[in-house]
């Protein structure tokens, strides 16, 4: 399993109150906030906006080397907070991963090869759940999931229990769709119940979206465990 590669960030420490956070965006930073468990103090600090834009442009698990004041943690993004009228990044949370402290964070998933369904009998491709959750230890955190549906025909799925979870505890329910084959448009049947079935999948996801920024918020009081995601959320 591919982990990911750490991108390579530097930050310039400051202390609250020091220089407005307007001050900083007008200079192209972004005011931050690192913690953790081993992390006594929260520590503030900024970084340059296009360092952070191009952490977010990386469609996989996001991990950093994040050196401040001379001193090089190994972070996690966790929160990214946007503008709602300019939708321009303003505040950025990094977590401190801890060797022993498992994380919880949402890992993309990537589909390769040609479902026989597709390529033979003219089927659809419907990926319900993009992204699945788990809960690891730092040093197994995975890049992404790859799932390959070359043998899969019309009507065949996968779930979340065919990924590759060793030392991985999955969050998502083992049974959930990730991928199915669907007929061509012309069953029409078939389709609306995957339609259903995509739209249920994106209540549960949107509930738990909702438990996890509560969960975001108590790791940054030193409370919860972290919550990490492969696209922060705005």
């Amino acid at each position: 399993m591919k982990q990911p590669e750490p991108y390579i960030l530097e930050g310039e420490l400051r202390e609250p109150g020091s220089k407005s956070s307007s001050q900083l965006r007008a200079e192209l930073r972004i005011p931050a906030v690192l913690y953790g468990p081993k992390i006594e103090k929260n520590v503030h600090f900024s970084i340059s906006e296009a360092d952070l834009e191009k952490i977010l442009s990386v469609s996989q698990t996001k991990l950093q080397l994040l050196t401040i004041d001379g001193k090089e943690y190994k972070t996690l993004l966790v929160k990214v907070e946007y503008d709602p009228i300019t939708d321009r990044a303003y505040h950025a949370d990094f977590y401190v991963l801890d060797p022993e402290t498992p994380v919880k964070l949402n890992v993309p998933i990537r589909l390769t090869g040609i479902a026989k369904g597709v390529r033979d009998s003219g089927g659809r491709i419907f990926q319900p759940l993009r992204i699945v959750r788990i809960k690891v230890v730092p040093d197994k955190i995975p890049a992404l999931f790859e799932l390959d549906i070359s043998d899969l025909g019309i009507g065949d799925s996968l779930h979340v229990s065919e990924l590759e979870l060793e030392g991985i505890e999955p969050l998502d329910e083992s049974t959930r769709t990730i991928v199915t084959i669907a007929p061509p448009k012309s069953d029409k049947v078939f389709t609306s119940a995957l339609e259903e079935e995509d739209e249920l999948d994106e209540a549960i996801a949107d509930a738990e979206q909702a438990a996890e920024g509560e969960e975001g918020e108590e790791a940054a009081d030193g409370s919860g465990e972290a919550e990490g995601s492969g696209e922060p959320k705005k």
